[in-house]
């Protein structure tokens, strides 16, 4: 505060509102959704304090909740398959390419249109060939029969379908975050260390990745919890079917909370949805923190 010659209540002034609108907004609903998962409630009627008796269902009785974790957990991995191939991209459009900012706008398209949109798009392109799904066309057309399926209804496929939509989805998102990050890496740096001999895939060994760290855990982190709140795109392409093959932990809080009346029981998933948040958010920042100490 003295080095920015300004007073402390001066800062204060302009902290503590947006402090407690924080708290109010974010801190607040925590801790009523721990407290609701207490109780048995329909959310209409009175409640009745059950203790952990929701939580208890929830790990021991509940046949869907487990495998909502298990997809849910495969959602998030997944979404972080792309983020490599982003930073891959963003390198060598940065280094090859005049004027890539056009190209990863382009690419950036997908993340400004409605997930209503994209689901709707996605659910003509799966459509069975008879109802003129492009997918199966396509297939059909190279000959690959067997290779057709019914993309959202078939137990087996229906999860992996969202995840290459929500792939495609978000790789614009993290290439730009990329491409970004690597513009901001000085030019001074790669012509030094053109000098000592070091070009190409060597330079972007000891420059570029220990340097880009900060933006690749921003990107990791943003994709990851992300997709542990997955619920819009998998409402609006399954709703969690067929069977419950697609519920994820979003969708079975949903489900239970306003379809079956179970406001109680919802918000204990809730509960356990922003614990898992946190412990993974910790484990990515320790696994970062190190690495960034690593390189420096």
């Amino acid at each position: 505060m003295k080095v920015l010659k300004v007073p402390a209540y001066t800062i204060a002034v302009f902290i503590v509102p947006c402090l407690l609108l924080y708290v109010c907004l974010v801190f607040v609903p925590i801790l009523v959704s721990l407290y609701t998962g207490l109780l048995k409630w329909d959310g209409l009627t009175t409640s009745q304090f059950v203790g952990f008796g929701n939580f208890k269902n929830m790990f021991w009785h509940d046949p869907v909740f487990w495998p909502s974790v298990r997809r849910t957990l495969l959602y998030a991995v997944a979404s972080m398959l792309e983020i490599p191939l982003c930073l891959g991209m963003a390198i060598l459009l940065n280094r090859y390419l005049r004027r890539a900012n056009t190209l990863v706008s382009i690419y950036f398209t997908p993340v400004i249109l409605s997930v209503v949109i994209i689901g709707q798009l996605w659910k003509t392109i799966y459509n069975p060939t008879s109802m003129g799904g492009m997918l199966n066309g396509v297939l059909v057309s190279l000959g690959l029969e067997s290779w057709t399926h019914n993309w959202l209804t078939e137990p087996n496929i229906a999860m992996y379908s969202l995840y290459l939509v929500s792939l495609w989805q978000y790789f614009g998102y993290h290439l730009l975050i990329q491409y970004t990050g690597v513009q901001n890496i000085p030019d001074e740096l790669y012509e030094a260390a053109r000098i000592d001999g070091a070009d190409g895939f060597k330079a972007d060994r000891y420059i570029t990745l220990p340097l880009i760290i900060p933006i690749f855990k921003i990107s990791i982190i943003l994709a990851f919890i992300g997709s542990l709140q997955a619920f819009d795109l998998v409402m609006v392409m399954t709703g969690g079917g067929p069977a419950h093959a697609t519920d994820v932990i979003s969708t079975h809080m949903y489900n239970s909370s306003f379809l079956s009346f179970k406001y109680g029981y919802g918000s204990a998933i809730a509960t356990f949805l922003v614990v898992v948040c946190l412990i993974f958010t910790g484990i990515i920042n320790m696994i970062f923190n190190r690495l960034e100490r690593k390189f420096e």
